[in-house]
């Protein structure tokens, strides 16, 4: 069940909405002039709430057309921004725009129900200051203890009901994140006090980041398991001591209470499942035809995120490269990886389509390794499967102009990727693995196959020097003009306590404020050698961003971005376009790399051409592509040969190497080297002839 959208679609009805309105009045505390305008403008909510989630759930798509009048959708505070809509939309992407209006018009009630109703209230992170970084646990309790808010009561009525239908005999909550923390604990401690049989357990990434450490007995008051990393034996164990308690229990990873204290029990001799063994995600009992499609933010990235609804699968668990010393390594999640076959992979995408109806992928990997990518992109096009799909990736030299050639044809749209720190220095400090220029080139190489990139950016990194911040905003700044990345987002480095950085704070010049912590245990406040106040930095940055991501504000000086003074770049204004100017296209020719046409089989005809006054027959070869044309001339028996050895790399079902190549074509004439620098093979590599 996902009390998420059920709750949302359940406050965001004309029914719901006369309460919440009435409850706001008898608060008293409709008192901004926002406010005020929002509910003095309430029937007009009334009257287009049901209609706007329908579009949302993309029920009543004409709808469109009566929001981008922007006449029909009552407007408060958030609409004061709007005059972005022109740029991000333009005449056409009318679906879009009335999209990112009808999310505008949700976010006013959000606004209306936090200053009004409850203050704790978000659309995905409910009550999240009361989860993020809290050491302890006495805030969360007082709250707790508190009578349940309007949207509580909402949240468990809808509990109930299940409960009530399906009597289970264990509860099991996923906690991601801070901002699901308040509601999950609200909930389990209405389940404790009306089905006090039922037993419940949590999992996720919050308490496998955060609650590594527990020791606050009063967590227990509301939980019965805390399970830790992989949940798939974990889980099992616990069903299988629910439903047998009467046998001695094993547990993998568990905190429970013994004798009034917290304890951890990590006895079973049973070894974690491994990831072909866990079986394709299960979406059966989700509501997937209710979900809304939000565009809040005019970001192509962003959109991604919020708009539509995407399947999810993992490539690879952990992470290949597993070194970057910001990142929580030293856990299971990142630590262990295990790579998937691609076949059974795409086994799993052919089986959720035909479960769900969607073709979207994302695979939230912590970096998708690039040979499992060429893989699975060649599963999919051996098997004619149309899909569409994104992940995130390091910016490795393996990624290729054929590589993302290729990854794009099997449906790949977008990748986002870590840049961090636009610094050498800082890259190598952080052991990121890639330099500035490999990341511009790969960026490029993604761009020119129609891959959308984001990329992750941060400031404030131990160290870190104004000048490296100025020069950082420099690199992003020519990237974003050279079109080669198109989205971006920076944060604050934070150390957390299971990355290098926090594990051994003193290889990197930070004094971290250690705090006893008997509840959550991950952000470490601390402070930098420097002494820099990087938080002076966060409007700029962002400000900065956000005019590069809509194509203006690149002849500004990086002084014009901060309210404050800042040095000079040390960055040549042509250093990324000099990157670029290294041709890493076509990496030489590696024997073992893997050749495949994915072309379409030529069609032949002879043809005469005057060369310096001399008639020869020549073969011409027509090859058409979904975009056009194009012609390649050769004398008959060459060109007879490469039609049939085409035909053998557009079998992807064997792998022919570029030395199998060679060795076919010296069988049959000399010079391979001037055959695969001709013009000829060039309009093939450019038309669907890889090297991978």
């Amino acid at each position: 069940m996902d009390l998420g959208i059920e709750v949302i679609l359940t406050l965001f009805s004309s029914q719901h909405l006369t309460e919440l309105f009435a409850l706001a009045k008898e608060s008293g505390k409709i008192s901004s002039d926002n406010a005020k305008r929002i509910y003095a403008l309430r029937d007009e909510y009334y009257q287009t709430v049901d209609a706007v989630i329908a579009f949302l759930q993309g029920r009543d798509q004409t709808l469109a057309r009566l929001i981008c009048t922007e006449q029909f959708l009552p407007e408060a505070s958030r609409f004061q921004i709007q005059d972005e809509l022109d740029w991000a939309f333009g005449s056409m992407g009318m679906q879009d725009r009335a999209k990112h209006l009808a999310t505008m018009y949700l976010e006013d009630l959000s606004d209306f129900i936090v200053e009004c109703v409850d203050p704790h209230f978000g659309f995905s992170r409910y009550a999240e200051r009361l989860g993020r970084s809290a050491n302890n646990f006495d805030s969360l309790y007082a709250q707790l203890q508190s009578e349940p808010t309007f949207i509580d009561h909402l949240t468990l009525e809808l509990l109930a009901g299940k409960l009530r239908e399906t009597q289970p005999k264990m509860v099991g909550f996923s906690v991601p994140f801070p901002g699901n923390l308040y509601s999950a604990f609200r909930c389990a401690l209405f389940i404790k006090a009306q089905f006090p049989e039922v037993k419940i357990s949590m999992g996720g990434g919050f308490p496998n980041t955060e609650l590594r450490s527990l020791t606050d007995p009063r967590v227990f008051e509301f939980f019965d398991f805390i399970t830790l990393d992989d949940g798939e034996l974990p889980v099992e164990l616990l069903v299988h001591h629910v439903l047998n308690p009467q046998e001695t229990a094993t547990f993998k990873r568990t905190f429970l209470q013994e004798n009034g204290k917290v304890v951890f029990k990590n006895d079973s001799s049973k070894g974690d499942y491994k990831q072909a063994e866990v079986g394709t995600p299960d979406y059966s009992d989700l509501l997937l035809d209710r979900y809304i499609s939000v565009i809040e933010v005019v970001n192509p990235m962003h959109s991604l995120w919020s708009d539509g609804r995407w399947n999810k699968l993992t490539m690879a668990h952990g992470c290949y490269w597993g070194k970057c010393t910001f990142c929580d390594i030293s856990l299971d999640y990142i630590r262990l990886y295990e790579p998937i076959a691609a076949r059974t992979l795409v086994d799993r995408m052919e089986q959720m389509i035909e479960q769900t109806g969607d073709r979207g992928f994302h695979f939230v990997d912590e970096a998708a390794p690039p040979a499992l990518m060429r893989e699975v992109a060649l599963e999919i096009l051996r098997r004619k499967l149309t899909v569409t799909w994104w992940t995130n990736i390091r910016f490795e030299k393996s990624f290729t102009k054929d590589l993302c050639a290729l990854l794009q044809l099997s449906g790949c749209v977008a990748v986002s990727g870590g840049l961090e720190v636009a610094s050498d220095r800082l890259l190598a400090l952080i052991d990121k693995g890639v330099t500035v220029e490999q990341v511009a080139q790969v960026t490029h190489n993604f761009t020119q196959a129609g891959i959308m990139v984001h990329a992750y950016l941060m400031y404030g990194y131990p160290t870190q020097t104004l000048e490296e911040t100025v020069d950082s905003l420099e690199m992003v700044r020519q990237m974003f003009e050279l079109n080669i990345m198109q989205s971006g987002f920076w944060h604050q480095f934070a150390l957390t306590a299971h990355s290098p950085v926090g594990l051994e704070p003193e290889r990197f010049g930070v004094v971290p404020e250690i705090k006893d912590a008997p509840f959550a245990h991950n952000d470490i406040e601390f402070v930098d050698s420097t002494g820099i106040d990087h938080n002076q930095f966060s409007q700029g940055l962002k400000k900065s961003l956000f005019n590069f991501m809509h194509g203006i504000g690149f002849d500004f000086p990086l002084q014009d971005w901060f309210d404050f003074r800042v040095p000079k770049t040390k960055i040549r204004p042509d250093f990324i376009q000099k990157c670029l100017r290294k041709d890493t296209s076509y990496f030489g020719m590696r024997s073992n790399a893997r050749v495949v046409w994915l072309g379409g089989i030529p069609q032949e005809s002879m043809v005469q051409k005057n060369k310096k006054g001399k008639i020869e027959e020549l073969l011409q070869l027509d090859i058409h592509h979904r975009k056009g044309q194009f012609q390649v001339y050769l004398a008959k028996e060459e060109g007879e040969w490469l039609v049939g050895f085409l035909e053998q790399l557009a079998d992807l079902n064997k792998k022919t190497t570029l030395n199998q190549m060679q060795v076919s074509y010296e069988d049959h004439f000399r010079d391979f080297q001037a055959f695969w620098s001709s013009s000829q093979v060039k309009s093939l590599r450019e038309n669907g002839l890889f090297l991978l």
